[in-house]
């Protein structure tokens, strides 16, 4: 059974009513005789999973941006939490300080020893404030850039979870290199001697999401997003005071969904969500995850530093070709 969503998106109204109902009926069984509620409930079930289905079968891209960015969705301490065995958090840039947006160290992915890191955006007030929802300043970069180089130094695989609106656009990132910082952590990712795997696994934004993306393989789920901007911020550039109201085509017009993204070469594999989205399922759209992720690693850990260079320059260098 498929436990009632905390927040429902606008499409999903019709589904959250159900809920609700069911919610109901299950309070008022508890205090009448055993069941009374039963075929009621179980109607009632079987009529909000397949609005649920139907409606996750025939998503637009405006509403899969919205589901990319559902507070409910998986985040990276969940991966890391259910995933990762024995893992140890490397903190600081060696430079600066350290940036929670982006958490990264030491640990054992199915007994194999890895370097993880991603973007942790935060599940309630507080930690979205301590994370910076997701968008990391030059220092998560530089310590992204340490992390890789202490994965090459013991010849770990590198394993990245993507989800970031973008880089911190605030003045102080600026002033201490946010350009310059995101450039060398991509940079890192696409001439690291050891196997690398990134998966969005809900917005993959700008070079915000890049920089923890230059990787061997790049997954998405089925439902997560990765553009160059938000459809919100190219709206607003091409159609200035009447952006807002246009997001919705610019999300169609980016070609940002993970269908449009595997076409175009841009992402390698798209990894099944459950009904109703991976917040609908968490521990399911984990393990998806990590079964995806591991098939990945180990078909790429026979390869030597210089094949798995060439083959990531390769990949890149594919992107937008046929198109040329």
């Amino acid at each position: 059974m498929t436990a009632p969503l905390r927040h429902y998106l606008d499409f999903e109204r019709p589904i959250g009513e159900l809920d609700a109902k069911i919610d109901e009926l299950s309070k008022l069984a508890d205090t009448h005789e055993a069941g009374k509620f039963d075929a009621e409930i179980l109607a009632l079930r079987k009529r909000a999973d397949k609005l649920r289905r139907d409606a996750y079968a025939r998503l637009d891209p405006w509403q899969k941006t919205q589901v990319a960015r559902h507070p409910d969705r998986p985040h990276l301490k969940d991966y890391l939490e259910a995933l990762i065995e024995d893992f140890v958090e490397l903190r600081g840039d060696r430079v600066y300080g350290d940036d929670q947006a982006v958490v990264g160290g030491l640990g054992r992915f199915r007994d194999l020893p890895v370097v993880v890191m991603g973007h942790e955006k935060g599940h309630d007030t507080d930690s979205r404030l301590k994370h910076n929802f997701g968008m990391a300043r030059p220092e998560g970069y530089r310590k992204a850039v340490r992390l890789m180089d202490l994965a090459e130094r013991f010849g770990l695989p590198v394993i990245t979870f993507v989800d970031t609106a973008g880089a911190y656009p605030g003045v102080g990132a600026e002033e201490r290199g946010q350009g310059e910082a995101i450039a060398r952590s991509t940079e890192r990712g696409l001439t690291l001697g050891t196997p690398m795997v990134a998966t969005i696994t809900g917005e993959g934004g700008s070079g915000g999401a890049l920089a923890l993306a230059g990787a061997n393989k790049v997954l998405i789920l089925e439902h997560s997003i990765y553009s160059v901007i938000s459809p919100e911020a190219g709206a607003s550039i091409l159609f200035r005071e009447n952006g807002r109201a246009q997001a919705p085509h610019m999300a169609k017009s980016m070609k940002i969904t993970a269908q449009d993204l595997i076409g175009l070469g841009i992402v390698d594999r798209i990894i099944p969500e459950p009904p109703g989205g991976a917040h609908a399922d968490r521990q399911a759209a984990i393990t998806a995850v990590g079964d995806a992720v591991e098939a990945e690693i180990r078909a790429l850990s026979g390869l030597s530093p210089d094949a798995l260079r060439a083959q990531r320059a390769e990949r890149f260098y594919a992107i937008g070709r046929k198109f040329g």
